[in-house]
């Protein structure tokens, strides 16, 4: 009887094994993974395979082109043609050219845009600096010199001023009538229809440069005591190429002990002329505003 319970047992555990060990692993079996979702329009590769471009930055836009009138600095002598010596080796050529690179750096601070006709040891003709500022079709001509006399620490403006003599009188009206020999300024100005001769070039802006160059005086009579209060007009053989307003600024001068005291004038003579050149307005070869 004990036996037969025995093998009645045995039979039912082998039934129910394999239901308990279906169970667990059913139980143990990981879950299925669940779908990978589509991948969105903004994420997925284009058909060449490359990742999007991103778009190309614009840079932001610049200040506007300069529209005045450009500023040709003309720092006198050069080369072989030293200008002007003085003591402990002053040499004109030497000087005025740290004055146009001052100058330059002041105007050009400014918002002008600024030329210089010689940046360096050369010596141009008066033509070649000339032809510089007719290159231009708004240009002021600027030329920088140093006196070999006068008092230091004072400057002067130039404009061209043409002469030309007297003609003979008329025979009709005086037959014992001579030429006078006294210089006499013209004024007339040319038609800017006229072909010009380079030697007459100045001659239609004679006015508005006389007008510059007492603009440029007043500055300077403030800023360097001494200094005469109008502006000179005389021959400046470098200004009468010049189809432009053109000016020359002499300062006094070579006959100093030290350079320094030459060199030291360049910043307060730049910050006259960049005042100068703001408050002028110049008139145009017809000689009107």
């Amino acid at each position: 009887m004990l036996f037969a319970v025995r093998n009645l047992f045995f039979l039912i555990g082998l039934l129910v094994l394999p239901i308990a060990n279906v169970s667990t692993a059913s139980q143990q079996s990981p879950a299925p993974a669940p779908a990978s979702p589509a991948a969105s329009p903004a994420q997925a590769a284009p058909p060449n395979g490359n990742a999007p471009q991103q778009p190309t930055p614009q840079p932001a836009p610049g200040p506007p082109p300069y529209s005045g009138p450009v500023v040709v600095i003309d720092p006198a002598h050069g080369g072989t043609d030293s200008g002007a010596r003085g003591q402990d080796g002053i040499v004109e050529k030497d000087i005025v050219l740290q004055f146009a690179r001052v100058a330059r750096a002041e105007l050009v601070r400014e918002g002008y845009k600024v030329v210089l006709t010689r940046d360096d040891d050369s010596n141009p003709s008066y033509d070649d600096r000339a032809a510089v500022a007719n290159g231009y079709r708004d240009a002021i001509f600027l030329s920088l010199h140093i006196a070999s006399t006068g008092a230091p620490g004072t400057a002067r403006a130039y404009f061209y001023q043409f002469w030309k003599q007297l003609p003979p009188a008329s025979t009709a009206a005086n037959s014992d009538a001579t030429a006078s020999s006294a210089p006499v300024a013209l004024t007339a100005s040319l038609s800017p229809t006229t072909l010009v001769p380079w030697n007459e070039a100045q001659r239609a802006y004679q006015d508005t440069s006389q007008q510059l160059a007492n603009q440029l005086q007043t500055q300077m009579a403030s800023t360097f005591s001494g200094s005469p209060q109008m502006s000179f007009g005389v021959e400046v053989r470098g200004l009468r190429s010049v189809a432009a307003p053109a000016v020359a600024i002499e300062v006094s001068s070579v006959a100093v002990n030290d350079p320094k005291s030459l060199t030291m004038l360049a910043g307060p003579l730049a910050a006259a002329i960049v005042r100068a050149f703001q408050s002028f307005r110049p008139l145009n070869a017809a000689g009107a505003k």
